[in-house]
């Protein structure tokens, strides 16, 4: 008997989205048909987390299923590329081509897709959207001197005169660092000439900056239902494993932060992350699992039917054990986020940490503040405090819990690095 097609695979990216910029996922305005339907018709994962919430850093972790303290690549590069009459590279040959962004990209996907070939493909197709328009040197900083939040012509009044309610805990700065003390000397930078210029650049935390983003996503969904067109035109929807989620999460002024993406509260690392696989999940699943976009890579291995010994230094884990019809076994029940300082923006010096995740609690060590113990460190319980605003750091009876999860973050380290 000639064995089952293995399936395709489509991973869809999206730069910077965060975990409520869907309809799907409760965004009050912005409306995305073709990517909730991914949802509707498949599995929404209400706990996906990032392991560090930076752009290049996750997509490696996306990749290569470690960790960024193992696979090493713990910093943004140079440049960002452009919304508008882009260079791209295709097959090793770089011209600019002219016209948006996103949609040369969704037509250049369903392109790829619609090509007639004798096995199974994989497309990890990352999108610009929803990232404003920048320039980062080679220094690591970052300029937004051509424009900004750019959405495509056709929808740049999109959502126009739209409210977004603020989360309870877009606090102002001075209410944060009461709770937040390795947030002190951060703050204040953020108020300095260079900050102020760059957090002005693109009306940082205001509802234009979120609408701009919102109106950007429109064409992100008009791709989508071009790519639903063209895999069921071609017979391949039902075998293709599609993920769609984000690079990272963003701040919308909680906890006085934005523009901002790299720090351990929800709104940094939780992701959308939807699956459609017919073979795997019903329509209208929903799974509260804590799962991770080092998951990715490990998943992709196992349907692609790779050997253990590929798997070996893969530190994520597949996500069969969650789909119907499997027996469940052992499933985490903590994870690890880090974060190494950089320079793209000036607040951002020192603020390195390791962090650790359970369904109820969130503990955070900030490793250069917090030198010679836990002074700056924070502890949440998130069933009390959903939006992180009562650090419990130094409370009565705490003291075994941050004992605890002190140790379980000792271990995660470790094995991050594969010791």
């Amino acid at each position: 008997m000639a064995s089952k097609r293995r399936p395709n695979f489509l991973i869809v990216l999206i730069d910077d989205l965060r975990f409520d910029e869907l309809g799907i996922c409760g965004h009050p305005y912005m409306k995305t048909p073709n990517i909730d339907r991914l949802g509707h018709e498949g599995a929404m994962f209400s706990a996906a987390f990032h392991t560090t919430p930076l752009c290049s850093p996750n997509r490696a972790s996306i990749l290569t299923g470690q960790y960024a303290s193992r696979h090493g690549i713990i910093d943004n590069v140079a440049g960002h590329g452009s919304i508008m009459n882009p260079v791209l590279n295709i097959d090793g040959e770089e011209r600019q081509h002219q016209g948006y962004i996103t949609d040369l990209l969704n037509a250049h996907a369903v392109e790829f897709l619609r090509k007639e070939r004798d096995k199974p493909f994989a497309l990890f197709f990352a999108h610009k959207a929803v990232h404003p328009d920048a320039y980062q040197a080679a220094d690591g900083t970052i300029d937004f001197k051509n424009g900004g939040y750019l959405p495509a012509p056709r929808h740049a009044d999109l959502y126009k005169g739209k409210h977004f309610p603020r989360r309870p805990n877009a606090v102002p700065a001075a209410e944060v660092v009461k709770q937040k003390p390795a947030w002190k000397e951060a703050h204040e930078l953020r108020v300095n000439e260079v900050s102020r210029k760059l957090l002005d650049g693109i009306q940082a935390g205001s509802e234009e900056e979120i609408r701009l983003r919102a109106a950007m996503m429109a064409s992100v969904d008009e791709g989508m239902a071009d790519v639903f067109k063209a895999l069921e035109e071609t017979g391949q929807l039902d075998n293709t494993f599609i993920l769609f989620l984000g690079d990272n999460g963003y701040f919308f002024g909680e906890h006085g932060l934005g523009p901002e993406r790299r720090f351990a509260y929800e709104e940094g690392i939780k992701s959308p992350f939807l699956v459609r696989y017919p073979t795997w999940f019903k329509p209208g699943t929903v799974k509260d699992d804590l799962v991770l976009a080092i998951d990715i890579a490990p998943t992709v291995l196992d349907l692609a039917g790779a050997k253990v010994a590929d798997t070996k230094h893969v530190q994520g884990l597949s996500l069969r054990p969650l789909a119907k019809g499997s027996k469940r076994g052992k499933w985490r029940t903590s994870f690890m986020c880090e974060y190494f300082s950089e320079n793209a923006m000036p607040w951002l010096i020192g603020m390195s940490y390791k962090a650790i995740r359970t369904a109820r609690h969130k503990y955070i060590h900030w490793t250069q503040k917090s030198l010679d113990g836990v002074a700056c460190d924070e502890l949440y319980d998130l069933k009390s405090d959903p939006y992180e605003m009562k650090n419990l750091l130094g409370k009565r009876g705490t003291g075994p819990l941050v004992a605890r999860l002190r140790k379980q973050l000792a271990t995660l380290v470790a094995q991050s690095v594969g010791l």
